[in-house]
């Protein structure tokens, strides 16, 4: 892992290695697979900071199952206040069905109590949360996060399909922000 890096105006420390988050999300892959045993469920990947922890999941899955990719419309300058206008990009007839909402990142968990609202009124089967990263002491409502492969402190973070202003996404590992 290398040193300090600079996006923008920031500085950011290595946090979490490749190697950590790949250990880490076969451990999350062997459960679901595990638990979905003679089901295919459905998982929905939250663009645009889960594409590469999906990605990475779903080569780990060995169980029948489908994708899809959803975006969150949110109001601007709100993202991280939970408010969401909608969902967009289900296609699938969620009805009976179980998915699995694939994302990045869970802090308040306003966005993702919305989201869980919002596929409800689809009847699925069951909902289930499947995170990269989860930051415990900054929830704010009460979820049941089934699948989180690394809790983290609530620090601001890069890399790995997190972004700071758009960039980033593309590091393999997982920086921390430096507090000048």
């Amino acid at each position: 892992m290398s040193d300090i890096i600079q996006i923008r105006d920031k500085k950011f420390r290595p946090s979490i290695t490749d190697a950590e988050i790949q250990q880490r999300i076969q451990a999350v892959a062997d459960r679901i697979n595990k638990d979905f045993e003679g089901k295919v469920p459905l998982f929905l990947a939250v663009l645009n900071g889960a594409f590469m922890f999906a990605a990475d999941l779903m080569r780990k899955i060995t169980i029948p199952c489908e994708i899809s990719f959803v975006k969150l419309a949110s109001y601007q300058g709100t993202t991280s206040t939970g408010t969401i206008k909608e969902v967009i990009g289900i296609n699938e007839d969620l009805a009976g069905r179980a998915v699995i909402i694939v994302e990045d990142i869970v802090d308040t968990g306003l966005t993702m109590k919305r989201m869980i609202e919002s596929l409800g009124t689809r009847k699925p089967e069951s909902v289930h949360i499947c995170t990269l990263l989860l930051k415990p002491e900054k929830l704010q409502v009460n979820l049941n996060i089934e699948y989180a492969a690394i809790e983290i402190p609530n620090e601001f973070i890069v890399g790995y399909g997190l972004d700071y202003d758009q960039q980033g996404r593309n590091l393999s590992d997982i920086y921390t922000i430096v507090e000048e």
